[in-house]
């Protein structure tokens, strides 16, 4: 395994490496948190022939350092906070909701965005990989795991190129599977592990869901005729 990801593309291909054992499964779905996780995402997808969607989590960022999470909110109303920041830090409750309601009506943009007015995937029953480009508090993946959980897929699995190693240990016992190609003690942040960390836009991933809806639409063709419409 390489020291750092080209890119996210590359980074999607390692990992769905890692994930063939869901390949061509009828109750296999893939879910990509924006926006970073969508680009490794697709190219799970296409790796295992699995549909593609989004799940929308935004982070609630600590007042002067927007970068550290205090906490996170998903579809279906889910927020979680981080207490040992919120403690630490001595943030006030009014702050948090002003904080939430903001994030909240992002999330419904983006689900607009992203999605228009097609329906969520369902879950319920369901396989369901779960995918970031990386995992650093693990305040974002821990409320889409609480949120999916509320769905009761059948099974709950956490995919990422990357991931800190303390944080993949909290969030172990939270899921049926954790599957991480690189898992550094000192983690720093998720760019430092990519050559090109470069923004994913949103319509970029709107995109990407897009093409893999095509595919799906032409599910009776052959792999190869299905990765030439994917690329």
């Amino acid at each position: 395994m390489a020291e750092i990801f080209r890119d996210r593309r590359e980074a999607g291909q390692l990992l769905a490496g890692a994930l063939m054992q869901y390949a061509n499964q009828p109750d296999v779905v893939v879910l990509g948190l924006p926006r970073g996780g969508v680009p490794v995402a697709f190219e799970v997808a296409l790796a295992l022939r699995a549909p593609l969607d989004v799940f929308v989590v935004r982070k609630l960022g600590t007042p002067g350092n927007p970068e550290l999470a205090m906490g996170a909110i998903a579809s279906g109303g889910v927020r979680i906070l981080n207490e040992d920041a919120v403690s630490r830090l001595g943030i006030p409750i009014e702050v948090i909701d002003a904080a939430t309601d903001e994030e909240e009506r992002e999330l419904h943009r983006r689900e607009i965005a992203y999605r228009g007015g097609d329906a969520e995937a369902e879950v319920c029953g369901k396989t369901v990989l779960l995918i970031d480009d990386g995992i650093a508090t693990g305040s974002t993946v821990r409320a889409a795991i609480r949120a999916l959980s509320a769905q009761h897929p059948a099974r709950l699995i956490v995919a990422a190129p990357v991931a800190a190693a303390s944080t993949c240990r909290a969030l172990r016992p939270e899921v049926d599977d954790l599957v991480v190609l690189m898992t550094p003690e000192y983690f720093g942040g998720v760019g430092q592990w990519y050559e090109d960390f470069s923004q994913t836009s949103d319509a970029e991933v709107a995109g990407l869901l897009e093409r893999a809806r095509q595919v799906v639409s032409t599910s009776g063709k052959s792999g190869h005729e299905r990765r030439e419409r994917m690329l």
